[in-house]
């Protein structure tokens, strides 16, 4: 596979507007000027060294696109993005766990533009764009499949992932009686298996799915995130887009949620987001049990009653999930981030359960659940009583 040589303005025509390129090309550019994706947060987050394409991937706008924002990466030629073997089903990985994901990039086309039913988050789960995540919280699900090592995974075949999308919502007509999922739009949640905050630092497939909500008036996007990506606020989303910043105790967050952003920037970020045409969510995800848990949640409930402006506090909703584990990845935890697992490998409060796609899972039981949910929610009700709960699982 030969590199497509980068021509001059190839990577700014792709990658930035015009507010991006006039602030690009200020003599005296400075970091607040320059776009987040080139900043030292982003730099950090991603220094990608190493990008496994397959060739359509490879050759397509977007893959182009993404290969010249990384000039410097190694492009190596993959068959299929599921099946990389140095790197998926590589026990050695597990010390490199977050090396690889800061370093390593996949470009791939997705084959499956199947809209899934859901009911929870959303009305349905939208075909992603992305695959695996940058930063690397220890709970995540996602690298279950892929197994000692789950680097971003970036889909470039975006037009079809978008004609989908447009073929489902126009066949589902408009929402005739409103859901918890949302009073009148069919919502998709366009971001299951990565981070569409962090995607924007790669390419622009979130810009894309923003920009094709608005055309929609029947229906709405929703991702969860944990990064906080100022470039996002550009994106006019004209209410079309729901943004749920996930939120946990920093306490736990600092042990847990590995490379995201500080808990307190995301519930300070949630005004700006509101202002720029955002629904405005929150995912208090995972709840861990822990000693002293309590204390820590209704620390955080404070804070959000405290930060937040009413304009956002009115328009508010939140999800209440609880931990689920799992026995693969608790393993590869103990290759990488053992203390981790003293506070999500819980046997004594824990049992095993099947999930509906067939994988075994461990969950709290199901009285230690329902305990846990009923003090949540009160301390809720007393701390921020404007907080909507649309549901817990």
């Amino acid at each position: 596979m030969r590199r497509r040589s980068q021509e001059p303005g190839d990577e700014a025509e792709g990658l930035f507007g015009m507010e991006e390129l006039m602030a690009a090309a200020a003599p005296s550019e400075t970091e607040q000027a320059r776009p987040f994706r080139d900043g030292p947060e982003a730099r950090r987050l991603l220094r990608v060294t190493e990008i496994h394409a397959e060739p359509g991937a490879a050759a397509s706008w977007r893959g182009r696109q993404i290969i010249a924002r990384f000039p410097d990466a190694r492009l190596i030629e993959t068959e299929s993005h599921w099946r990389i073997p140095h790197l998926h089903g590589n026990e050695g990985n597990v010390e490199r766990w977050v090396r690889i994901k800061r370093e390593t990039l996949v470009l791939g086309e997705r084959t499956s533009l199947t809209v899934r039913p859901n009911g929870r988050s959303a009305d349905w789960i939208a075909p992603g764009l992305s695959n695996g995540c940058a930063m690397a919280c220890a709970y995540c699900y996602v690298p279950r499949r892929k197994g000692f090592a789950n680097p971003i995974t970036v889909f470039t075949n975006v037009d079809r992932v978008l004609g989908a999308l447009r073929r489902h919502i126009t066949a589902a007509g408009p929402k005739t009686e409103p859901n918890q999922c949302d009073a009148q739009a069919w919502v998709y949640d366009v971001g299951e298996n990565g981070d569409c905050s962090v995607d924007d630092l790669i390419s622009d497939n979130t810009a894309d799915l923003v920009h094709a909500f608005r055309r929609w008036p029947t229906a709405k996007a929703s991702f969860a995130t944990k990064l906080v990506n100022p470039d996002l606020l550009r994106l006019d989303p004209q209410g079309r887009t729901r943004i749920r910043f996930s939120l946990m105790p920093p306490k736990d967050s600092r042990l847990l949620d590995i490379r995201t952003s500080p808990v307190p920037d995301r519930v300070e970020a949630a005004a700006d987001f509101l202002d720029a045409g955002y629904e405005v969510h929150f995912n208090l995800s995972p709840v861990v049990l822990r000693p002293g848990w309590q204390e820590d949640w209704d620390d955080l409930l404070r804070m959000m009653d405290d930060v937040l402006p009413r304009r956002v506090k009115d328009q508010s909703a939140a999800e209440i999930i609880m931990l689920t584990h799992n026995q693969d990845l608790h393993e590869v935890n103990l290759g990488w981030h053992p203390r981790a697992e003293e506070v999500l490998w819980r046997e004594d409060l824990q049992q095993p359960k099947q999930s509906e796609n067939g994988a075994w899972n461990v969950r709290y039981r199901t009285g230690v659940k329902h305990e846990a949910v009923e003090t949540l929610t009160r301390m809720i009700e007393t701390r921020t009583p404007w907080l909507r709960v649309r549901y817990a699982f």
